[in-house]
């Protein structure tokens, strides 16, 4: 008895190019083909995103799969199996019968299985008296068997771009670690350097990230950052390289130890000659009276306030902040990018702030601050020089001014510090320093 097999799907159902295509391509496929069906299932499971299938349909075919008998599928075999939608569903987890049809459809399109309905729409198979089948109406597995190469292809397509993203990813961490911490590591000692310029390029970068990145993006994100970490490194590394164990020392904090208090702060104009033996002789007398330890922030910003108003929303918080503010500074007080230069190669980044930030206090009681700032830059270059007796002159001018409405011989100093507790600084203090009002 000759069959028939059925190309169109049964009732409403329509018919589309897709299908027909799909169907043309089951008929050329190789004789002989075989493939073992769960290989081929875990592939399409790999590449379901690029095949356009679900999670919801994958759990139908795994279904359909199970309902072959043999575990290898054959081209020339019989390939249609006929399992009721009760029987369907409940080889899915007991998925509704609305969802079943609806990821039966998806199954369809993506040309994972073909429709041979019977006409009536049921499926069932006809078998002869030798049992075996004559004439099935159900699923056609055919494209399991000649798309079993391209489903294979496509699943390791999925997982090098799986391994391309997990290697950019990583690459990426790796990066933002470094970068980060090779930047706090140049703030912390003092490293010469727009290291606010660099934060600020380094968020730029990070902000191009979204929640969930494709991999392009963050390779190209990984290409900018890897441009910054050489261009920090090069500079951490120059100036390690400059550096003896002295100098290196003296930027973790023992600068103030090693050099001499006398800041000169009298005149722009005054000159080391002026100062004579017995000077130098006192100010040596100074420089074991002075804390031997670094300048706190809310000190500097005591007796510094003007340097505020710079900071970004008016506050400083920080030494990062105060850093920024002083590279806005800097221009304003008409200091060129040589003499500044100098000047954080001489003190360290830290300490040439500080005096950047109290020469900018005088502002007005000093003609040209990058030549002021020059000829102390030759001081500290001496071991002359330490911000010290800068910082606590400022102080000691505010203390004599509230002293004149206070009879105290301790007050907390206000005006550059947001907390609601300032600063004491003693008359001993004041009078250890020796020093003239600048």
């Amino acid at each position: 008895m000759q069959t028939y097999i059925p190309t169109t799907p049964f009732g409403r159902r329509t018919m589309s190019l897709a299908m027909m295509a799909s169907q043309a391509r089951a008929k050329a496929a190789p004789e002989g083909a075989q493939v073992q069906k769960w290989k081929v299932f875990y592939s399409i499971r790999e590449a379901r995103d690029l095949i356009g299938a679900t999670d919801r349909s994958l759990a139908i075919l795994n279904a359909l799969l199970s309902f072959h008998p043999e575990t290898e599928l054959s081209g020339d075999g019989e390939l249609i199996v006929w399992p009721s939608n009760e029987q369907l569903m409940a080889r899915a987890n007991g998925m509704p019968a609305t969802t079943l049809r609806r990821h039966l459809a998806v199954l369809v399109e993506c040309g994972l299985i073909i429709r041979r309905d019977s006409p009536n729409g049921k499926r069932f198979a006809r078998k002869g008296r030798g049992g075996q089948v004559e004439q099935a109406y159900g699923f056609d597995l055919s494209p399991i068997v000649y798309r079993a190469e391209e489903f294979r292809e496509l699943a390791e397509a999925v997982q090098c771009e799986k391994k391309a993203l997990k290697i950019a990813r990583e690459r990426l961490t790796l990066l933002r670690r470094d970068v980060v911490k090779l930047i706090e590591t140049g703030i912390e000692e003092s490293v010469p350097g727009n290291w606010g310029r660099v934060q600020q390029s380094y968020q730029a970068i990070i902000g191009r990230l979204p929640r969930s990145a494709p991999r392009q993006l963050i390779e190209d994100v990984c290409s900018d950052l890897h441009d910054l970490h050489t261009e920090v490194l090069d500079v951490l590394e120059s100036f390690t390289k400059t550096q003896n164990l002295d100098a290196n020392e003296s930027h973790s904090g023992c600068h103030i130890q090693n050099s001499n208090p006398d800041s000169n702060l009298e005149s722009e104009n005054s000159s080391r000659k002026e100062d004579g033996e017995g000077s130098d002789v006192a100010e040596s007398d100074n420089l074991h009276s002075l804390p031997k330890r670094e300048l706190p922030l809310g000190i500097v910003l005591d007796a510094c306030p003007s340097l505020k108003d710079l900071g970004q929303g008016g506050k400083i918080r920080h030494w990062r902040d105060f850093l920024a503010a002083v590279e806005v500074a800097r221009p304003m007080l008409g200091v060129s990018p040589s003499a500044w230069r100098e000047a954080r190669e001489a003190m360290g980044e830290t300490q040439a702030a500080i005096t950047l930030a109290a020469i900018l206090q005088r502002s007005d009681q000093i003609n040209s601050a990058g030549g002021y700032l020059r000829s102390l830059t030759d001081k500290a270059r001496e071991g002359l020089f330490s911000t010290w007796p800068m910082v606590m002159a400022l102080l000691r001018a505010k203390l004599d001014a509230r002293k004149a409405t206070a009879k105290t011989n301790y007050e907390p100093l206000s005006g550059g510090n947001d907390q609601q507790t300032g600063y004491a600084v003693s008359d001993a203090l004041l009078r250890s320093l020796q020093k003239p009002r600048w």
